[in-house]
């Protein structure tokens, strides 16, 4: 029986993180292929602090489920816009 309640309450959280119907949310994946990066530059600039998305879907295990929405991938294009681009020069 304890089993079956812990199971209800972590249903209960994620529905609760959940977007509402009427707001539009992207993957990480598709949310960098309309910023215009790669899938591994948005994963990087979320670890350095560049972005962060407007939804994290909390896992038990300690990951986060990030959804993004169309104004975090304006955030994510003028990111994007200040940046040089190429290959950064490697410090000695």
């Amino acid at each position: 029986m304890e089993n079956s309640n812990a199971s209800f309450q972590t249903r209960e959280l994620r529905s609760a993180a959940l977007p509402s119907p009427s707001t539009k949310t992207y993957s990480t994946e598709v949310a960098a292929k309309r910023i215009g990066v790669s899938f591994r530059t948005l994963n990087r600039w979320l670890a350095q602090g560049k972005i962060r998305p407007s939804q994290g879907i909390p896992f038990s295990d300690g990951r986060k489920l990030w959804r993004w929405s169309d104004a975090d991938l304006a955030k994510g294009r003028k990111i994007k816009a200040t940046l040089k681009p190429g290959r950064r020069a490697r410090k000695k």
